[in-house]
């Protein structure tokens, strides 16, 4: 709690000039398609060519951010998802391979008067490989949401890629401090492990609304300074919190939760670095120059993860997501800079290189589609005959009725089919929690995220006797993306969906779907209709 003491007490009278500039920018960018992060980072050059300074609140503003964002790493963290090889294996294979690759170049233009790299030394051209070895876990987030591939296949991979590398960061973090660890630093670590079924508890009985938001708070804040006693990293200790957690099924509610508290924080961070460092005539070639290397990124990504039995085109999908430079750079970059360990300017080089990696990955990656058409037929003799779970060919068989998505409400329109369609229903959802539930009471269900046009491409369209598909996803970018995906795939029959809102339903018609069911509409009036049947039923008293 001390941290937003310091945070509220250091704000500035410029600060919010400052946070107005940035918002501007990031408003700017975002509309033509852009993350908002680039439009900070703009600001804070723009400021800093004005003569601006970030003061106390920027900075404490800056460790909040970065606070959270590694507690919210924590809750994500997919022991089953990391432990795969071809997350671990590609991750592991691409970072060592990056970090070498670009130290070795560097270090060869040592010797040449080229400014910022002539004179390097061995320890910081490999500091300054391990920075550019990072994608953006925040690009490859906002890319998946907008495009509802955030449960397929490529962009599970994508972000178990990513999670990998936020560790390898913080394993940095940790190795920075310098410090010796004090002789408690082993009995806290256990007494917390030891205290987990009561984190796990009060999490339970915290709602669902802003005391689900403090409790996440209190545990980041609490871990970092529990941390910082010890002599330990405090953002370990946000870090650890949230593996605590992370196994239990509310810790995704409440990593969502604290998605826009952390990005608001983060902001800080970006401002603080753009107004730390002067993009230079220098910076700005040399970061232009290491952005000439992003398509053996992009390549050594796709060679991978083909070598790791993925498709071509989830192989081309999840490397697009990937081919681009990190905010974690930006702060493994910082701290080698606090440290001593580079000068100022590199500061400004990767901040650069991170905005201009950006603008060219978002065209990328909102029209992967056609250039995995116009492509991938001519990278297929890469691809390997075996296929992983996820990734391999789909068999419809002779079910007549499909449902995609199946919560609360696809399984009751899952159970309702069964009875006029008997044995010849089934059932998609990507969440292996609810693959197993379903199975347990032996439902027919495949995994695989319909919202994902990739999915329908596993799918054999013949021999195919479906009559019905029911969207019933939860998203409606979802719904929708599933509507388009079944029509180009090549169905006849008629397509149902859910929806919650009027505007919805107009979209979803244009996509192809036949019928619509407005789920709040339409429930109040199944609830009337429930209750006078009830009461026509009832018993004479």
């Amino acid at each position: 709690m001390e941290t937003l003491a310091t945070l509220f007490a250091s704000i500035d009278y410029r600060d919010p000039i400052w946070i107005a500039v940035a918002y501007l920018l990031g408003f700017i960018v975002w509309q033509i398609g852009l993350p908002p992060l680039v439009g900070f980072l703009i600001a804070g050059f723009l400021l800093n060519m004005l003569g601006a300074s970030g003061g106390e609140f920027l900075n404490e503003m800056a460790d909040l951010g970065v606070t959270l964002l590694l507690f919210t790493i924590g809750l994500k963290l997919n022991i089953r998802q990391l432990l795969r090889a071809e997350v671990w294996g590609v991750a592991s294979a691409h970072m060592g391979a990056t970090t070498i690759g670009i130290a070795a170049m560097l270090l060869l233009l040592s010797g040449t008067a080229i400014p910022l790299i002539g004179g390097l030394s061995a320890p910081a051209a490999l500091l300054l490989g391990f920075a550019f070895s990072f994608s953006s876990t925040v690009f490859a987030v906002k890319v998946f949401e907008e495009k509802g591939g955030m449960g397929s296949h490529y962009g599970r991979v994508a972000i178990g890629v990513l999670i990998v590398q936020d560790i390898a960061a913080v394993v940095f973090l940790a190795a920075s401090t310098a410090k010796i660890p004090s002789p408690w630093a082993a009995a806290i670590i256990v007494l917390l492990i030891l205290s987990k079924p009561l984190l796990v508890l009060l999490l339970k009985r915290a709602g669902h609304g802003e005391l689900l938001i403090l409790y996440g708070l209190v545990l980041a804040l609490g871990g970092s300074a529990l941390f910082e006693l010890v002599s330990l990293k405090g953002d370990l200790g946000a870090l650890f919190f949230g593996i605590l957690l992370a196994q239990h099924p509310k810790a995704a509610e409440l990593a969502k939760s604290l998605l826009s508290l952390k990005d608001l924080f983060l902001v800080g961070f970006f401002l603080s670095i753009g107004m730390a460092a002067m993009p230079s005539f220098d910076a700005t070639l040399v970061a232009i120059f290491l952005v000439l290397l992003l398509p053996l990124k992009l390549m050594l990504f796709f060679l991978l993860f083909t070598r790791f039995n993925l498709r071509v085109r989830t192989a081309m999908f999840s490397s697009l997501s990937l081919a681009n430079y990190s905010e974690f750079g930006l702060i493994v970059t910082a701290i080698a800079v606090g440290n001593g360990w580079l000068p100022t300017e590199w500061l400004a080089v990767i901040a650069i290189a991170v905005v201009i990696s950006f603008i060219i990955a978002s065209p990328l990656n909102v029209y992967n589609s056609q250039i995995c058409k116009r492509y991938c037929h001519r990278l297929h003799k890469y691809e390997h005959r075996e296929r992983l779970p996820g990734d391999d060919h789909i068999r419809l068989g002779k079910h007549r009725a499909l449902v995609c998505g199946m919560g609360r409400v696809g399984a009751g329109a899952y159970d309702h089919l069964q009875t006029l369609f008997r044995s010849d229903v089934i059932g998609i959802d990507y969440d292996e929690d609810k693959i197993e539930l379903n199975r347990s009471i032996d439902r027919k269900i495949i995994q695989g995220d319909a919202g994902n046009p990739d999915f329908w491409q596993r799918v054999d369209s013949k021999g195919h006797a479906l009559e019905l598909v029911m969207l019933c996803m939860p998203n409606h970018e979802a719904n929708l993306n599933a509507a388009r995906a079944i029509r180009e795939w090549g169905f006849k029959g008629s397509i149902a969906a859910v929806t919650k809102f009027d505007d919805e339903e107009e979209l979803l018609h244009k996509a192809g779907v036949d019928s619509t069911f407005n789920m709040y509409a339409e429930v109040g009036t199944g609830f009337a209709q429930h209750s006078m049947s009830e009461l026509t039923n009832a018993p004479v008293r």
